[in-house]
């Protein structure tokens, strides 16, 4: 068991298979159908939901707050290789996150009524309101990710060229859009499972 669990690909691999065993079970005794679709892919929602907060609640609970008490020669470590191999599972599982839940919000049919925050039904359900506020929360978190976090740290970590002030401005804006996704994740989280649990 321990040759399994020392090795990061085979354990993954494997938890991976239990998975599926346990989601084609769910297959067999749901009929399949569209339900068995939408229990898939908020299986995977979710997934690459703690995928993605759990780095950015590291970057933010830990990393962010540390760097500036590590020693100048052991810095390198975590922006050579701890960061650059976060922010490539950080930014992938907000895009996963995000595709998942869109395609979640389409086979359940409230996609339109939820980005509108319920406009298009008067307002009338708190359901779409309350989802529709989460699914902007996420989204405007998963935008940056992509258009502020990830083109600023890859200055920051010299994976692209620049100076040092440019490396300084970089990861400075970065870090301020960390803490934005920050700020906005708790209650983006709390209109995504509190809504779950009140409306079904």
């Amino acid at each position: 068991m321990a040759g399994l669990l020392s090795n990061f690909r085979n354990t993954v691999i494997v938890s991976v298979i239990l998975a599926l065993v346990i989601v084609v079970g769910y297959f067999m005794h749901s009929g399949g159908g569209v339900i068995f679709w939408e229990a898939v892919f908020r299986w995977l929602h979710v997934f690459f939901g703690i995928l993605w907060i759990g780095l950015l609640y590291y970057f933010n609970f830990v990393q962010i707050r540390k760097m500036p008490d590590i020693p100048a020669e052991l810095k390198p470590a975590v922006s050579k290789y701890i960061a650059p191999e976060a922010l490539f599972w950080f930014r992938w599982a907000a895009l996963a996150t995000w595709v998942m839940g869109l395609i979640l919000a389409v086979t359940r049919g409230y996609l339109l009524s939820a980005v509108t925050l319920g406009a298009t039904e008067g307002f009338a359900n708190p359901k779409d309101t309350f989802i529709g506020l989460g699914m902007w929360l996420g989204t405007i978190m998963f935008l940056n990710v992509w258009v502020f976090i990830w083109p600023n740290q890859k200055i920051a970590l010299g994976i692209v060229e620049a100076d040092a002030d440019a490396k300084a401005k970089a990861g400075r804006t970065a870090m301020l859009f960390s803490r934005t996704n920050l700020l906005l994740s708790i209650p983006m989280l709390a209109t995504m499972t509190m809504n779950q649990t009140l409306f079904g």
